[in-house]
C-alpha cells in the first residue's frame, strides 16, 4: 500500500478539504486527486464523498481511517527502529543470570533513558557472526584467539575479569574453608555439566585445569542449574566452580557454600566485542561506563587468566 496516499487520506480526514490538505502536504490539489483515486482503487470503495463544505469520509472511509492511522505509526516506528540514537541498543550477554547481564543493569539504572534489547547467543563464533551481520551492536564474551581468526572489522576490548569460585555443599571436605588456592582444588572433583567443547567457557576451564592440576569433569547430561545445585547439596564428592557475581538461589537446606579461590585468584576474562564501524551512541555510553565504573581492562597482580586471554 502506497504510504503517502495513506498519509493523503489522513491529512484530508483531519482538514475536511483536498486543498487544506494539499498546503499541509506541500503538494498540488492534484496530486492530492490522484493519490486518493489511487487508493480508492486499492482497496475498491470510495473513502470520500464531496460536499459543498469540502470532504467528508464515507461509511467506508471512516471504517478505515483508524488503520490509516495505525499504518502511520507504524511506518513512523519502523523508521524510529533503525535511526541514530533512537533504535534500542541490542547486546548479547552469555547467560542472563551472570556477570555481564549485571553489568547491563548496573548500566540501565544509571543511564534509564537508554532501550536495551539484551539477547542470549550460543557462543563466541555465534555473537561475532551476528555482530557482522548487525543483528547485534555488541556482545560480552570471553575471546580465545584460537580457531578462526578474528576478522578486522571486530573490535574487542577487555572489559572486567571475574573471579571465580568453588561452589560446594555442606558435607564436602573443603565446604569448612574460609578460602581456597588453586592447589587447594587438586584431587577433589569439580563437576561442570555444562561445558560444550569448542565454546570459549570450555576453553577458559580446560586452561584453568591444565595450568593446576585439577580434575573439571562435564560428564552427564546438562538440566540447568537447579539440579545441578541439588547434586552438590548433598555430595560429599562433587563441587563446582562459578563466577563471583553469578546470580544464584536455593533452598535454605541446602547450606551450599560460595568459597572465594585465592593465591592465585582465577578470573575470568570478560571482553566487549563490537563491530568497528558501529555508530551507535549508546555503544559509547557503554564504553563510558565500563571505564568509569572502574572495570580492570588487563590481569592484574595476583590473579590467573588463559595466556589467549
Amino acid at each position: 500500500m502506497d504510504l503517502d496516499a495513506v498519509r493523503t487520506f489522513v491529512a484530508i480526514a483531519d482538514a475536511g478539504r483536498f486543498q487544506d490538505a494539499a498546503t499541509e502536504l506541500s503538494i498540488t490539489q492534484q496530486a492530492v486527486s490522484k493519490r486518493i483515486a489511487a487508493l480508492e482503487r486499492a482497496v475498491g470503495v470510495r473513502l470520500f464523498v464531496r460536499t459543498p463544505r469540502g470532504a467528508e469520509p464515507t461509511v467506508d472511509g471512516r471504517a478505515f481511517l483508524p488503520h490509516a492511522r495505525e499504518l502511520l505509526r507504524a511506518e513512523a516506528r519502523a523508521f524510529a527502529s533503525v535511526r541514530p540514537g533512537h533504535r534500542a541498543l541490542r547486546v548479547d550477554v552469555i547467560g542472563r543470570g551472570l556477570a555481564p547481564a549485571a553489568l547491563l543493569r548496573d548500566f540501565h539504572r544509571a543511564r534509564p533513558e537508554i532501550e536495551l534489547d539484551v539477547v542470549t547467543l550460543f557462543d563466541a563464533e555465534a555473537a561475532v557472526d551476528a555482530i557482522r551481520s548487525g543483528t547485534v551492536d555488541a556482545s560480552f564474551r570471553a575471546v580465545t584467539m584460537t580457531g578462526r581468526r578474528l576478522p578486522d572489522d571486530i573490535q574487542v576490548t577487555r572489559a572486567f575479569d571475574e573471579p571465580v569460585q568453588l561452589l560446594t555443599g555442606p558435607a564436602h571436605a573443603l565446604a569448612t574453608a574460609r578460602t581456597l588456592t588453586p592447589a587447594d582444588l587438586a584431587g577433589h572433583r569439580i563437576w561442570m555439566p555444562g561445558l560444550v567443547p569448542g565454546t570459549e567457557w570450555a576453553a577458559y576451564y580446560d586452561a584453568l585445569a591444565a595450568a593446576f592440576g585439577l580434575t573439571v569433569e562435564s560428564t552427564g547430561p546438562d538440566f540447568g542449574v537447579e539440579p545441578l545445585l541439588d547434586t552438590i547439596a548433598g555430595s560429599h564428592s562433587l563441587a563446582t566452580l562459578v563466577g563471583e557475581q553469578t546470580r544464584l538461589t536455593w533452598p535454605t537446606d541446602h547450606d551450599l557454600r560460595r568459597i572465594p579461590v585465592r593465591n592465585p585468584t582465577p578470573v575470568y576474562p570478560h571482553s566487549l566485542v563490537r563491530h568497528r564501524d558501529n555508530r551507535h551512541p549508546a555503544l559509547a555510553a557503554l564504553e563510558d561506563h565500563l571505564r568509569s565504573a572502574g572495570r580492570p581492562g588487563r590481569m592484574e597482580v595476583g590473579t590467573w587468566t588463559p595466556a589467549w586471554a
